[in-house]
């Protein structure tokens, strides 16, 4: 990520931050509108050109509404992917088009989320009904060193929210915020181990794959965060968390990443007490500040995309012809997202 970027997601994190103290009164609720624009028009015209784009919908912590979409495709639609059910916005244009334009809004209104009221006694579970989220992906695999990992963190832990609790501490106190990671990050587990220094995705694939190794089911949740001044430029404000799913009680959220982002953005230490204060916030709970998008990984979209599996989808992703157009460089790919306070 250029310098600029890191700077400007670095200071929309320090405006959450900033809201919470000791205590972590963050806002209950937070929205806003987000705009994302897409221009392919500079590509050449001689190919079909495909749009896919990350599409909200609403659910307990979030509520969407006002959703538009304009531009001068030849076709558009709302589809979902077979496997985790994830919402996508379509869009194609015909051979030969020199003008392929869109804009896709809706309004967003977040609210924190805070899970920390867990149960004496954990439910009775069957393995079967969470073997998505047990199973291992393209870049996390279960076995191998992440297996012997896993076991070595949770040795001795029963029950799952024991284990799920290790295996937050070991990554928070073990990886650490690289900001000259492109994007998110591909979380590739195996080399993470070796070098555990990435941004969300990264960081969060290692919790997520340790966890499932340990038997913990585990998911990603990817989204884009808000902003808090009146207009600001949020293109390349992705961001992930984890969850997890404790029996008896439901999907808790984790942030292991946002606790060394802040680490990194306030030169914090391990042992410093406002570290402390961020890993016992983001132990069950996130803030307002951020939109789920989408959920999944080894993604085939719907229509399918040309090549391999998308590893997630939290960014545009277009093709020109048989040309895949780098999503992790708005400037290249022409589409710019825009957050404003109404």
């Amino acid at each position: 990520m250029k310098t600029s970027s890191f700077l400007a997601t670095a200071t929309a994190l320090l405006a959450v931050l900033a809201l919470a103290p000791a205590s972590w009164a963050a806002p209950k609720k937070h929205s806003g509108t987000i705009t994302t624009t897409v221009d392919l028009s500079a590509y050449d015209p001689a190919g079909e050109a495909e749009l896919w784009l990350p599409y909200p919908v609403s659910d307990r912590d979030q509520k969407i509404t006002d959703v538009t979409v304009k531009g001068d495709f030849a076709a558009s639609a709302v589809y979902a992917d077979a496997t985790f059910s994830t919402p996508m916005l379509y869009a194609r244009w015909n051979k030969g088009a020199t003008s392929r334009k869109l804009t896709f809004s809706f309004k967003a209104e977040r609210s924190e989320v805070i899970r920390r009221d867990f149960p004496a006694v954990e439910g009775a579970w069957n393995r079967a009904d969470f073997a998505q989220y047990l199973a291992a992906t393209s870049l996390g695999p279960l076995d191998g060193e992440v297996g012997k990992l896993a076991k070595t963190i949770t040795a001795g832990k029963t029950t799952v929210l024991e284990k799920a609790k290790a295996i937050y501490d070991w990554t928070c106190e073990n990886t650490y915020r690289d900001p000259k990671t492109r994007g998110c990050g591909a979380g590739d587990v195996c080399a993470l181990l070796k070098q555990p220094g990435g941004k969300c995705a990264d960081i969060h694939s290692v919790f997520i794959a340790l966890a499932r190794a340990a038997g913990v089911p585990a998911r990603e949740a990817f989204g884009i965060r808000m902003g808090k001044k009146e207009t600001e430029d949020v293109s390349t404000w992705q961001h992930c968390w984890a969850e997890f799913y404790l029996p008896g009680y439901g999907w808790v959220p984790v942030d292991p990443a946002d606790v060394r982002k802040a680490m990194l953005v306030e030169n914090l230490k391990l042992e410093d007490a406002k570290t402390r204060e961020y890993r016992t916030y983001f132990w069950g709970a996130i803030d307002a500040y951020r939109v789920k998008l989408s959920a999944g990984r080894d993604l085939t979209l719907n229509p399918p995309q040309p090549g391999g599996p998308v590893n997630y989808l939290m960014y545009p992703f277009a093709r020109v012809g048989d040309k895949v157009i780098d999503s992790l460089d708005p400037a290249t790919f022409k589409y710019s997202i825009i957050y404003t306070a109404r």
